[in-house]
């Protein structure tokens, strides 16, 4: 079976609000350095300006098989369009002043392969030891015998959250909602 990981499939279940980021509006984000697939390290709470900050589960591989169950799982499936939804809006962003990250706990080494095959234009920053998503408290879910974050959006204007996207879906559309905000 071959997966198609640049478009969504029908009937994917929508995660629900639960309540899980509430406490995140006007909260100034930790000092948490993470090695970013640009060289490097960024700690998002020395930012200036204005920045998107996408967390996202994992972004998949096309050569490897489809991952039993996952499309079960509310707001799991669609990182790639996520990313690549960010990438094609990214002169809109960076026209705005606006940066762009994206932060996810799957291996660096994946995330730097991401980057080049989805000719991503904004780093990717790593956080597989969780130690950015436990300090924001970020919702957290298991598959497989790992922990992968939730689906979030953060609107940061110097180091504090001003708005929060949660939960997100459809994934492709995240970056559209970012852009109005931005521009009301």
């Amino acid at each position: 079976m071959v997966k198609n990981l640049y478009m969504l499939p029908e009937g994917l279940p929508e995660p629900v609000e639960d309540g899980a980021c509430d406490h995140l509006q006007g909260l100034a984000l930790p000092s948490v350095t993470r090695p970013a697939t640009s060289g490097g390290s960024v700690d998002l709470s020395e930012l200036p300006g204005t920045a998107v900050v996408f967390f996202y589960p994992m972004t998949g591989k096309p050569e490897q098989p489809p991952m039993r169950g996952w499309n079960k799982i509310p707001g799991a499936r669609g990182c790639t369009t996520q990313c690549c939804g960010f990438r094609d809006r990214y002169p809109e962003f960076q026209a705005l002043g606006v940066s762009v990250y994206g932060v996810s706990a799957q291996p660096l080494a994946d995330q730097k392969e991401a980057v080049e095959r989805l000719r991503l234009p904004y780093p990717l920053l790593n956080d597989t030891d969780l130690k950015l998503a436990e300090a924001l408290e970020l919702p957290l879910f298991d598959y497989d015998g790992h922990r992968y974050i939730k689906r979030i959006t953060l609107l940061v204007e110097g180091g504090v959250i001003r708005q929060v996207y949660y939960p997100v879906f459809p994934p492709h559309l995240n970056p559209t909602d970012v852009l109005a905000q931005l521009r009301s």
